[in-house]
């Protein structure tokens, strides 16, 4: 995959989390998939998570700006996307699969983003050493 590619599928991989992150602010948990009205408790924390949700987008879509001196940026928020997963797995466990909507997001987040990490790696190797300010 070149550079190009690999940076459109980042694009859109960050939009998700803006969209739905947005979504989630303004909304709430009924704007989800099989969501229905909560308490107040739940609302106000899902609100809150929704706001990391859309800076993780916002911090991809920034990083993409400069891929090479921002390839760090990128790694972190998708490696903490993929992270993701593994509770999602846990809710599986504890109360069964959730609406398909967010068992695709869990393949997303425990296949196809550890790929892409891989393949930022791949295509954004680390050069010498650490760059900053534009020196190695």
């Amino acid at each position: 995959m070149g550079r190009r590619a690999l940076l459109v599928v980042i694009a859109v991989l960050g939009a998700v989390p803006v969209l739905s992150g947005l979504l989630g602010i303004v909304v709430g948990p009924e704007a989800l998939p099989g969501g229905g009205p909560v308490n107040a408790t739940i609302d106000s924390e899902y609100r809150f998570v929704n706001a990391f949700w859309l800076a993780a987008g916002l911090l991809i879509w920034w990083s993409l700006r400069d891929p090479v001196r921002r390839a760090d940026v990128t790694r972190v928020i998708l490696a903490i996307a993929a992270l993701g997963g593994v509770p999602r797995l846990v809710s599986a466990a504890a109360t069964g699969w959730p609406h398909p909507v967010f068992v695709g997001a869990l393949v997303l987040e425990l296949v196809v983003v550890p790929l892409v990490i891989w393949l930022h790696v791949r295509v954004f190797p680390r050069t010498s050493g650490v760059v900053r300010d534009g020196r190695a």
